[in-house]
């Protein structure tokens, strides 16, 4: 691997760590569509809060013929000269819950232009089993002339980072990993593990691979559901659920898993790539789809639970000034890509209260973007008459209620973080 030059295509959540981390080791191009991005990376700057500063700037190089580095770039030639092409592009889904695969086929098309003799790409997004090979590499051979397992190979790493963790980072997640030949599998495996520290696993195929990566999200779904599921049956029965999991989790063999709302780019998007291959196949997924139904409607449900305790303290619903606390997918994180907190935002709208939305962590301007919220900049500026956290930053933690609170508002924290009296799922 005296001779790896790597292109990571997409500069996200994934890729700016990935690349971050290979520019350690390997020349690296990374490559993203949006110049903005690009000018932020190359001035030491993540606003994804993932890769720090210092770290960035330890590897940035402004040459892309540097022996090791990264050279942050949205100019497509920039690609030619490297020879392994890594692709960490979202695959989300269309409105009626189809995958969208997109940003994987475009980002397909324009690294086959550069694809030359004995190069190497490898998909890490996420995809249903048989993308890579059904829907990629078509792409790859049509658009570079190249014959794929004869000029080109192919190999597929899943990606496994989860924003806002700083612990469980890329170097020191076990990687999955598989390529399109026996020889190839074993090139991306060294490739990985030469800068992993937990090392890697070697998956017998491709969609092996891809199989793997979106059952663990779909297994954190349906487990997330059941916990959810139980607690719509707790609250019409008075019994705190978090109370009920904590009993239930003395026994050694119980799992974790917390009631919530479930958004974010994988695990509220993945059982869908699952189960439209599954109906391919004939094969209708209840379990998984009727988990996403469950995850789906929780949402609207907080909301609901919101009303009737606003209702049992004759709180006035109409015009009531109700606080959100968080607006991110998950907590000490500022990405809002399919957050559930709309959800509830919404739902409590159409009984006619008056959201006002709080988040530290969020992007004020991606807020309005994308769900036309306007942040509140001022914490303490009102009194409300409902109070709901959503998101447990820490910042949250230090929060002084009374001064929010009217006399009898209602406070609902949707992740048990908080000490209150009113009401916890």
């Amino acid at each position: 691997m005296n001779n790896t030059r790597i292109a990571i295509i997409g500069l996200g959540y994934v890729g700016l760590p990935l690349a971050r981390l290979f520019a350690t080791k390997y020349p690296v191009v990374g490559y993203d569509i949006k110049k903005k991005r690009i000018k932020e990376i190359a001035s030491g700057l993540d606003t994804t809060l993932e890769v720090e500063s210092e770290l960035l700037q330890q590897v940035l190089v402004s040459n892309p013929t540097e022996e090791k580095g990264l050279y942050p770039s949205y100019e497509e030639e920039d690609l030619r000269q490297c020879n392994h092409f890594i692709v960490t592009v979202p695959t989300s889904v269309d409105k009626n819950n189809q995958p969208d695969l997109q940003p994987l086929l475009s980002a397909s098309k324009k690294i086959a232009k550069y694809l030359q003799k004995g190069d190497l790409v490898i998909y890490e997004s996420t995809v249903y089993p048989g993308a890579t090979e059904e829907d990629c590499i078509p792409v790859l051979e049509k658009e570079s002339g190249l014959v794929f397992n004869t000029d080109f190979f192919v190999g597929y790493s899943p990606e496994r980072i989860s924003p806002g963790d700083k612990v469980k980072t890329v170097e020191n997640i076990l990687k999955v990993t598989s390529g399109s030949t026996p020889e190839i599998a074993q090139q991306v495996n060294n490739l990985y593990k030469s800068v992993l520290t937990t090392g890697t696993h070697l998956a017998s195929s491709i969609k092996v691979a891809e199989a793997a990566k979106i059952i663990e999200n779909c297994q954190r779904d349906i487990n997330i559901a059941f916990v959810n599921e139980l607690a719509k049956i707790f609250s019409l029965m008075n019994i705190n659920t978090s109370e009920v999991l904590e009993a239930a989790g003395t026994k050694w063999n119980f799992l974790p898993f917390k009631p919530g709302l479930v958004g974010g780019h994988c695990i509220g998007v993945d059982p869908f790539y699952l189960a439209q291959k599954a109906q391919q196949y004939g094969y209708y997924p209840e379990i998984i789809l009727s988990g996403r139904r469950v995850n789906d409607s929780m949402g609207t449900h907080v909301a609901s639970e919101v009303i009737k305790l606003m209702i049992d303290k004759e709180v006035k619903v109409k015009g009531a000034k109700v606080l959100i606390l968080g607006i991110t997918f998950k907590e000490n994180c500022p990405d809002i890509r399919n957050t559930k907190v709309i959800d509830m935002i919404l739902s409590l709208n159409s009984f006619g209260a008056k959201t006002a939305v709080f988040d530290p962590w969020a992007s004020k301007k991606e807020v309005k973007q994308e769900y036309g919220i306007e942040l509140i900049k001022e914490l303490y500026k009102n009194k409300y008459d409902a109070i709901v956290l959503a998101v447990s930053h820490n910042e949250f933690k230090t929060i002084d209620m009374e001064k929010l609170k009217k006399k009898k508002a209602v406070v609902y924290d949707i992740k048990n973080f908080l000490e209150v009296k009113d009401k916890s799922l």
